[in-house]
């Protein structure tokens, strides 16, 4: 972050008394908009425009000045953004990503460092995805802390249907509002929340919801849960539970840990309520209560019931265990098998249609994605996981490899005994302790 930028958290020091912070749009000037520029990824796609990193800066003075003047005058207006799709997990579905022209993308992200600065302060700690020095682990983390430590009883699994697309333009820039008393800067995010959207040619009014991973977009949606949900869990429903709760959010993805059913029964009504008064529905099928923690098991047994249910988070699995020698009880993770299976599918086209590339080459990438893989999924108490999937991966190989010609390249003693020691493949390593030190 510019030395620009770190001006403005005099003015955050002074909001505290004055309540809301002021002239947050002279940060957006040359200084901070070529500073941006410098740190835009050359690789990020071309918006409507068709203008790529390499062409603004041919001529970035002039190109950042003209920007700063239309900005000043209030003549700059963002353009459409462009609508991709991506494949989600799920069967035949895709998720739709959000592409600016360049010159948006930087405007958009000075708007979103100040944002930054503005609401870190602001943030509650349960929230971790899209802020510094926050990762999904250190939320898998929280929750199993929760799970082991604390008197949990019971989880509530939460998903929110499509929230990216919405997001309520009012009731956001309300919350802005509630910050900022900068009426230049908020017209600008006001500018590019209506400024529309070109899907496979055609354009569409943005009445609603904020392009997914887009510029600002990421710190606009925290901004707008933090009201909705975070702030209402810490003062409204904790402070009304006789029995501990905890909320643990990752961008839209959340999980409420509760000590009474009935505590979690009624947040769970409360929380279709909630989101329904500010344009959010949750999806019911992938919503539901689940008994969960140190006393699940043996309650249920009593009941006669089977062993506790486990629930989702972040691509892991969590469930109910205990340690080695079976002493105390433990919280432990593993690669949820929607996600498993994906990274399986995923791995398999990726040899099917390069099976033919050398296999120096083709061994050296493989060893990168199972560097990925082991990066994000090598956990605590998840080794026998990364382990199928590495299994997973040299059988796949030794099935393509097969198939370069009609003969058979290899059998199962050369493949493992000659090619994969020639060419070894990366082997799991935990990389992430799940323990708090």
């Amino acid at each position: 972050m510019t030395s620009g930028l770190l001006g403005i958290q005099f003015n955050i020091e002074k909001a505290r008394l004055d309540g809301k912070v002021q002239n947050l749009a002279s940060y957006i000037n040359k200084e901070t908009l070529i500073s941006a520029h410098r740190k835009m990824d050359r690789k990020k796609a071309k918006g409507i425009d068709g203008v790529a990193k390499g062409d603004y800066e041919i001529n970035l003075g002039e190109n950042v000045e003209h920007l700063v003047k239309r900005m000043k005058n209030g003549s700059y207006k963002p353009e459409p953004i462009r609508r991709v799709y991506i494949p989600k997990n799920e069967k035949d579905k895709m998720r739709p990503l959000g592409i600016s022209c360049y010159e948006d993308k930087i405007v958009e992200s000075v708007i979103a460092q100040i944002l930054t600065k503005v609401y870190e302060p602001k943030f509650y700690n349960e929230s971790y995805r899209f802020r510094p020095n926050r990762n999904c682990h250190q939320a898998v983390r929280e929750i199993i802390e929760h799970v082991q430590y604390h008197k949990v009883n019971y989880i509530v699994e939460a998903d929110i249907k499509s929230f990216f697309d919405r997001v309520d333009h009012d009731w956001l820039i309300k919350f802005l509002e509630h910050d900022i008393a900068d009426k230049k800067f908020l017209e600008i995010i006001k500018e590019f929340l209506k400024a529309g959207i070109m899907d496979d040619g055609k354009y569409f009014e943005s009445e609603q919801g904020t392009p997914q991973e887009n510029g600002a977009s990421p710190v606009l949606a925290n901004i707008y849960l933090h009201y909705v949900l975070d702030m209402w869990f810490e003062v409204k429903v904790k402070r009304k539970c006789q029995g501990e709760a905890y909320l643990v959010r990752y961008g839209d993805d959340f999980v409420c840990c509760f000590q009474n059913k009935r505590e979690a029964e009624e947040f769970y009504q409360k929380l279709i309520e909630r989101f329904a008064k500010f344009g959010l529905e949750l999806a019911l099928e992938k919503t539901k209560i689940l008994e969960f923690g140190r006393f699940a098991k043996e309650n249920r047994a009593k009941r006669g019931q089977s062993k506790p249910e486990t629930f989702d988070f972040l691509g892991f699995t969590f469930y109910c265990s205990e340690n080695g020698k079976k002493e105390f009880f433990r919280c432990k993770v593993k690669t949820c098998k929607k996600k498993f299976r994906s990274k399986v599918k995923a791995m398999k086209e990726w040899i099917k249609h390069n099976r033919v590339m050398p296999l120096m080459e083709m061994f050296k990438k493989i060893n990168q994605k199972l560097r990925g893989h082991y990066q994000y999924y090598g956990v605590t108490d998840n080794t026998r996981s990364v382990k199928s999937y590495l299994n997973a991966v040299k059988w796949l190989l030794f099935k393509w490899l097969n198939r370069r010609s009609q003969r058979r390249s290899y059998t199962i003693d050369t493949f493992y005994n000659g090619l994969l020691k020639t060419f070894p493949l990366l082997e799991p390593t935990i990389r992430v302790s799940l323990f708090y030190r």
